[in-house]
């Protein structure tokens, strides 16, 4: 299928993961293993990592509900599983699918070739004995995984009684997650130093980040715009990027809402949310891709710097002070291999973090640079990705239902409590009488005015009336194709009234459907339309 695509070595993929961990041990692992990109970035890779499951990260302060939302998702309790206002989860958890419900240890977990947790080993006992698998059979984990993490703590607390580096399992979480869940409580909003400094560390991932502002119903909707704006301009400080991140308002768990002024608010952000959870397993390929390049870009980067720095040392005498004078002009040294290799400021790793790193590495056993790595790399961000993405596409066709099922995803699905059901367009669904009925005779006093001929007015005469609502011309056309059921180019006192109704609808802020519902055919075209 790709044979006549390929000049020289063509390489055949059955499928996006396969074709992903092939390039990884083949073109872009050589080069990470050559320059230390391991102990300065990110551990290598394993085949786990390129055929595991969409996984969604929570992440918030103790007692904003991310337990309690994971729960919600699932409709049921899961191993492991503790709630309450205090500290409770103190654990990092992987909520897995499996045939039977247990716990797996986080000691057992890192040897699990087939759970992608194998590189976590690195972050040694104390987090060991902190991390834990749940694995239950339930529908909405047989599409994601979730990942439940210790409550964020103020003070020394945070530094002291973890005994791992707690930033850093999450930024090795956050490179291999989809989606990552920010959670804050708008009843007691305060964005901790620790959780600023959290959340700094997941930088470069702010396009999985999705922000919760959960316990919404407990505050009245004046509070709640005064809490949304503060948490908007907190975040604009932390999170360093011009697009602003997108907050769902909501209360995430299946009790009576305290305060149900916002319910169809809540309602339309759970919606959201819902969809855009759901939407993960079709765009896990994508995100797999999108994660290489990020990865292979930054290895480029490394590699540049590790050769720099091996060029200029010297060969016998004063490797100390030059290592120490290396790395304080480690800015110059970026500034030089960005302007060399047109390389973007934005692809360098941390300025202060890589000469932390740097102060406890010998600088003579840094490898020099090898041009034959680097193409390779450079053929695989040039060629192979391209293929690989015009088979993401194909994969994507493939499987277009694919999608997050089961739990609370089903609960909004279908039904009169579905998402919108019964109001705009869906206004008089399951009811007997036509709907557009209700108002037909306001409606009919504005028709005689506009002097019919034959039961019918001209599309100039409706148009005259229809302006009136101020909708765009777009709009209005619509609403014209929609209302003139029998596609005669007028309008008779049934389809001048759905017009109207149509009219309504939109300017109450709904959306126009598609096509037009059953129930809101005219009684008298009802046969003609079925027939259409």
């Amino acid at each position: 299928m790709f044979r006549k695509n390929l000049k020289k070595d063509p390489e055949l993929f059955q499928n996006v993961s396969e074709g992903l961990r092939r390039l990884y041990r083949t073109k872009l692992f050589p080069l990470e293993d050559t320059y230390r990109f391991h102990d300065f970035h990110s551990p290598a890779l394993e085949d786990a990592d390129f055929d595991n499951k969409p996984m969604v990260l929570l992440v918030g302060q103790y007692s904003t509900g991310k337990t309690t939302f994971i729960r919600h998702l699932m409709e049921q309790d899961f191993p492991g599983m503790r709630i309450g206002p205090e500290p409770t989860t103190d654990s990092f958890i992987a909520v897995m699918h499996g045939e039977q419900e247990g716990v797996i240890p986080g000691n057992a977990l890192v040897v699990d070739p087939k759970k992608p947790f194998r590189k976590l080993n690195a972050f040694g006992n104390a987090f060991l004995n902190r991390f834990m698998c749940a694995q239950m059979p339930n529908p909405v984990l047989e599409s994601i995984s979730i990942i439940d993490t210790p409550g964020i703590l103020s003070g020394e607390k945070q530094r002291i009684s973890r005994g791992y580096d707690f930033a850093a399992v999450l930024e090795w979480f956050a490179e291999r997650v989809d989606r990552i869940i920010l959670l804050f409580d708008a009843h007691k909003l305060d964005i901790s130093d620790e959780f600023s400094e959290v959340i700094r560390a997941l930088k470069n991932h702010e396009d999985k980040m999705r922000v919760v502002l959960n316990k919404a119903d407990q505050i009245s909707t004046q509070q709640l715009m005064r809490v949304y704006g503060a948490l908007m301009w907190s975040l604009g400080k932390i999170i360093n990027t011009p697009e602003v991140v997108r907050v769902y308002i909501g209360s995430f768990w299946a009790q009576p809402l305290l305060v149900p002024d916002n319910r169809k608010l809540f309602e339309a952000e759970e919606q959201d949310l819902f969809l855009d959870i759901q939407s993960l397993p079709r765009n896990a390929a994508l995100r797999k891709l999108n994660d290489l390049i990020k990865r292979a870009r930054l290895a480029k980067v490394q590699a540049y710097i590790i050769s720099s720095l091996k060029k200029d040392m010297p060969s016998v005498f004063g490797k100390d002070s030059k290592k120490k004078e290396l790395i304080a002009n480690l800015g110059e040294i970026y500034h030089k291999i960005e302007k060399e290799h047109q390389i973007s400021p934005g692809d360098f790793p941390n300025l202060a973090k890589m000469q932390e790193l740097l102060n406890g590495q010998d600088f003579s056993k840094f490898a020099a640079l090898k041009p034959k790595l680097l193409e390779a790399v450079e053929d695989m961000l040039a060629n192979d990705i391209a293929r690989l993405m015009a088979m993401v596409r194909q994969e994507e066709a493939a499987m277009p239902s694919q999608s997050v099922k089961g739990g609370a995803f089903e609960g909004t699905m279908n039904g009169p409590f579905g998402h919108g059901y019964g109001e705009g367009a869906s206004e008089g669904i399951d009811e007997l009488e036509w709907v557009v009925g209700r108002d037909k005779p306001t409606y009919d006093e504005i028709f005689y005015t506009l002097s019919p001929i034959n039961g019918k007015v001209s599309g100039a005469a409706a148009k005259k009336e229809m302006l009136k609502s101020k909708l765009p011309n777009t709009v209005l056309g619509k609403i014209w194709k929609l209302a003139d059921v029998d596609k005669d180019g007028l309008l008779d006192d049934e389809e001048f009234a759905l017009a109207n109704h149509l009219i309504k609808v939109k300017l109450e802020g709904h959306e126009l459907p598609t096509a037009l519902p059953e129930h809101l055919v005219p009684p008298s075209k009802r046969g003609t339309a079925l027939e259409a």
